[in-house]
């Protein structure tokens, strides 16, 4: 997988689900205390939108903030609708499954942003997951999957973006 040469430049990461209430958000919130765990807040920008504006301006959902929190994540963003200028704002566009990411494909205009997509399943490299199951109409391991994938995925993308600044 190629990764964008981004020395000494801000990097921006989109992270986008169906809804913009559990999965994005999870990662967005996993993303940003990577981020800062790592003092690159100066270097990487992390934002999440949804594909549909169903729950635009909500928090996220209160099982996903309540699993994030057992594991130290503050879930707090408020919902978006993705649009095409993110894919000008964005470096990476990050898709949660292949319903969001033909979609997000819909919108591009150009094979440059057609590159700026990725799937999250592509940074795994402890789970065999093609995509990140929805766990909006599940239970409590859905959730948890869902983060053990996020939290996977999320580090290794990060370690990806700050093997180009050295």
């Amino acid at each position: 997988m190629h990764i964008p040469h981004v020395k000494n430049q801000k990097v921006s990461v989109l992270f986008v689900c169906l809804g913009n209430i559990c999965r994005s958000p999870a990662a967005e919130g996993i993303m940003k205390k990577l981020v800062t765990d790592n003092h690159l807040e100066e270097s990487v920008f992390v934002d999440s939108a949804g594909t549909s504006g169903w729950h635009e301006g909500e928090l996220p959902d209160n099982r996903m903030r309540m699993h994030g929190q057992r594991r130290g994540y503050d879930f707090c963003s408020l919902s978006r609708k993705f649009r095409y200028d993110d894919f000008e704002l964005f470096d990476y566009i990050i898709v949660m499954d292949d319903d969001n990411y033909w979609n997000v494909k819909k919108l591009a205009k150009t094979e440059g942003d057609v590159a700026k997509i990725y799937r999250m399943t592509d940074f795994s490299d402890k789970f065999s997951h093609h995509q990140v199951p929805d766990p909006y109409y599940g239970g409590a391991s859905g959730f948890e999957l869902v983060m053990d994938l996020l939290e996977d995925a999320c580090g290794n993308l990060l370690n990806k973006i700050k093997s180009n600044f050295e």
